[in-house]
């Protein structure tokens, strides 16, 4: 509602000069803000006011408007530049972000990645499934039609879908895409910069494809630390198997637990070259898109800097190899500063008594020498020589990351958590099947995502009485678990990993600092140990073998997010559970309100909303 002001003409009586036009100004108008703290609409109110007032008062102001009309027409055209001036650059400032729109059509298709025909998941035709090029804050609408014949869903790995735990694409949140239908997923990397991926989340369809890469660049006014590289190389590498996802299925369903691996894959092949030209810097994206197995990844020849780690910039150190855990992703700046010829690009298993190795090609664009010697070698089993790598990779504090303040300007480690979780993995045999459990809980999946029982008040769906903060030694048992948690607190979580190979704990929603990692059981005098000062920020940490790793978090993103093991037989057998964040006052500054595209299933189906 706007009030009529009364205004006296006498109020302009006081005259001070304002040099922009060369005439004298009313002092009143610092009265009327002209909206430079006020939207649009008020702007325009006081636009119409002040000329409705020159208007009716100029014959009443002596000295100042001998012509009444033309001195008018004069100070009406002046204000109108300035007003339109003022209205474009609010309009800017509060402009929505870019939108980009995408259409991705989900398919079967038969490839022989590893020399045996098999049926794969396809987007678009592709395998691996497009590239999703974008900047900081762009909306992305991307349609997602599923052909296949089985409920189908992507989840987008590390973006953290901010308020917006609707569009996170796991089953605690979403209903599967029907065969044969579509769903629209809206989302923002907000305030992300960095490398990410996409895959399937359902059954075990991540082991077939329908993976790929995302790329959130910096807008064009944030400066990155680094010369802009000449291109990006994405590689998504990872442990493959023979069969389909439906027998791999099948083989976990009835009790089993998976073979190891058939080989390794870069970007869907066995072998792929890499170009460019000699003296130019690229730079390599990196990701751990396998089912179960840890890579260390080396370049014949070349040093690599690292430069950013899952939306970290991060101290550039240089490395000769790097260990890259599942679901993890790095990106390394490498310069083509050798003698012109071809060189290996290898990709190990890590932690494996048997080693399944990957070679591709760099290839400068002058070579013409192909690749020769010895394929470099890389560490095996040397999880101590992982750990020290690990501990090496800090955050850059004088760094801006996707906004201009500092990564350092935020000292987590001054923060004292709300409380500690610890939280022990373990394989198990209930009802005589091969399970997986954490603090004795093996997670099984609801009718019903746990989101939309929450929205609907549906009893009954998940429990939040299973999961404990600590493990209790107990028999395991299955649940649907929820652990329960208030928006703002600032969690200390442990990983206790007392079994014989390497684990890999991702958050969804969220990145965290690992502040430690150490072996044996941890404890109170662990803390000693913390990285307090710059430890990276991530969304997904390994945890070595009788080991332990911890992490902070801040629990700033409401919604019902997934902590699981990206080892996806884990995953899919029970290792996980969700994280509700919440806050009892119901507001859009805290979590946008359910869309209304949203796909209804289990007990909430036919509910309207």
């Amino acid at each position: 509602m706007i009030t009529r002001n009364r205004v006296k003409c006498a109020e302009f009586q006081k005259l001070s000069p304002f040099p922009f036009w060369g005439l004298p100004f009313p002092s009143y108008t610092r009265c009327l803000q002209f909206g430079f703290d006020s939207d649009n609409s008020q702007l325009f109110f006081h636009f119409v006011v002040f000329i409705h007032i020159l208007t009716n008062c100029s014959s009443f102001i002596p000295g100042i408007f001998v012509d009444p009309g033309e001195m008018e027409k004069k100070m009406l055209l002046h204000l109108t530049i300035l007003i339109l001036g003022i209205l474009s650059s609010s309009s800017m400032v509060k402009a929505e972000d870019p939108y980009k729109f995408f259409t991705w059509t989900v398919t079967y298709g038969t490839a022989s990645p590893l020399g045996v025909p098999q049926q794969i998941i396809l987007i678009n035709g592709q395998f691996p499934g497009p590239k999703l090029d974008v900047v900081t804050n762009d909306n992305i609408i991307l349609n997602l039609i599923n052909n296949l014949d089985q409920p189908f869903l992507l989840t987008w790995n590390g973006i953290k879908q901010r308020k917006n735990s609707w569009q996170d694409g796991v089953l605690g949140t979403n209903c599967p895409i029907p065969p044969n239908s579509n769903f629209t997923y809206k989302f923002q990397p907000k305030d992300q910069i960095g490398g990410y991926t996409y895959f399937p989340s359902t059954g075990m369809h991540k082991a077939a494809g329908g993976f790929g890469a995302i790329n959130v660049y910096a807008r064009p006014r944030i400066p990155v630390p680094y010369a802009i590289p000449a291109g990006d190389f994405n590689l998504l590498i990872g442990d493959w198997y023979k069969s389909n996802h439906k027998g791999l299925q099948q083989y976990l369903d009835s009790g089993r637990s998976l073979p190891f691996p058939d080989g390794i894959l870069v970007n869907g092949q066995t072998r792929t070259t890499f170009s460019g030209d000699q003296g130019q810097t690229y730079m390599f994206r990196i990701s751990n898109m396998g089912l179960s197995t840890s890579f260390n990844f080396r370049i014949q020849g070349h040093k690599m800097k690292l430069v950013e780690v899952e939306g970290s910039n991060v101290v550039q150190n240089l490395y000769d190899s790097l260990d890259v855990h599942v679901g993890q992703s790095i990106s390394v700046l490498v310069t083509l500063d050798q003698t012109p010829k071809d060189y290996y690009v290898v990709a190990s298993t890590r932690f494996t008594r048997k080693i399944l190795t990957s070679v591709s090609v760099l290839h400068y664009s002058n070579s013409q020498t192909p690749v020769s010697g010895p394929i470099p070698a890389g560490p095996t089993y040397q999880v101590h020589w992982s750990m020290q790598q690990a501990r090496t990779i800090r955050w850059n504090l004088t760094s801006n990351a996707a906004r201009p303040n500092p990564q350092g300007s935020f000292h987590y480690g001054t923060i004292t958590p709300t409380r500690t979780i610890v939280l022990s993995n373990s394989a198990n045999l209930i009802n005589g099947k091969n399970r997986y459990a954490v603090n004795g809980v093996s997670y099984i999946n609801a009718d019903t995502p746990l989101k939309l029982a929450d929205y609907f008040n549906i009893p009954g769906v998940y429990s939040m009485n299973t999961m404990q903060m600590t493990p209790n030694g107990g028999a395991a048992t299955v649940a649907t678990a929820v652990m329960g948690a208030s928006l703002h607190d600032f969690l200390e979580i442990v990983f206790q990993n007392n079994e014989k190979i390497v684990q890999s704990w991702h958050l969804d929603g969220y990145d965290f600092w690992p502040v430690g990692y150490g072996s044996g059981q941890w404890s109170q005098e662990s803390r000693k140990s913390y990285n307090l000062v710059d430890a990276l920020t991530r969304h997904t940490v390994q945890v070595y073998p009788n080991s332990w790793s911890a992490i902070y978090v801040s629990l700033d993103n409401q919604g019902m997010w997934n902590l699981r093991s990206s080892m996806w037989e884990r995953q899919y057998l029970g290792q996980q559970f969700y994280l509700r964040v919440y806050n009892p006052v119901k507001s859009l500054a805290n979590e946008y309100d359910i869309p209304s595209n949203t796909l209804l299933c289990g007990r909430a189906a036919g509910r309207r909303f």
